[in-house]
């Protein structure tokens, strides 16, 4: 059985061509949008390698801590920035209040 190229590889092949081949060569009325398709592809990329195990990991942090206000802050603050590393990364280690 052939498992080469992953479906991460692939998004990530897709998001190249649209920035390096097809970008240069549009209109610029379509260039956002083939960034926009890029940057889609980017992150179902990292949703894919971050894997159910992340969500699962998020369920049982937000349920150990659903008593305590503090915890329960400290745990919604690791989801969020779970989420961002996917979304936007960079934005998850943003240290401002």
């Amino acid at each position: 059985m052939q498992n080469r190229p992953s479906a991460a590889e692939l998004l990530e092949s897709l998001a190249e061509l649209l920035e390096q081949t097809l970008l240069p060569a549009l209109p610029a009325g379509l260039q956002h949008k083939a960034r926009v398709g890029a940057n889609l592809a980017r992150i179902v990329r990292r949703e894919i390698e971050a894997g159910p195990a992340a969500a699962e990991r998020e369920r049982e942090l937000l349920d150990a801590v659903a008593e305590d206000d503090e915890r329960l802050w400290e745990a919604l603050v690791a989801v969020v920035r779970a989420d961002l590393a996917i979304a936007k990364p960079g934005y998850d280690t943003w240290a401002g209040e």
